[in-house]
């Protein structure tokens, strides 16, 4: 499966469009995370424990969003964003979305 950000597909031609597709996953905050979060403000510093859950959302997400385009019959997925918003206290959702096409090399 070919993901990309771009519109176009170097090398390739895009001969259907299967439409939009997306992958989603909401994650909450663990209490002990929080704790070393808490005590990681107070000396600076990357919340390590935060940016390792986030990346695995996003890699969750883009799963999806690529399991979805597949369904359709789609080989690739051009124009591929992510967006992030809280969905209430102490949670996060990630979402993937882009166009499922079809493309063919030449």
């Amino acid at each position: 499966m070919i993901v990309t950000t771009s519109a176009a597909i170097p090398g390739h031609t895009i001969t259907e469009w299967k439409g939009l597709v997306k992958g989603n996953t909401i994650r909450a905050r663990h209490l002990g995370k929080d704790i070393m979060a808490g005590l990681r403000t107070l000396v600076g510093g990357e919340i390590k424990e935060y940016t390792a859950m986030m990346a695995e959302s996003r890699e969750q997400a883009l799963q999806r969003m690529v399991e979805e385009a597949q369904e359709l019959g789609a080989n690739a997925v051009t124009e591929v964003r992510f967006t992030t918003s809280m969905v209430m206290s102490n949670t996060s959702e990630i979402l993937a979305f882009g166009t499922a096409v079809v493309a063919v090399k030449g």
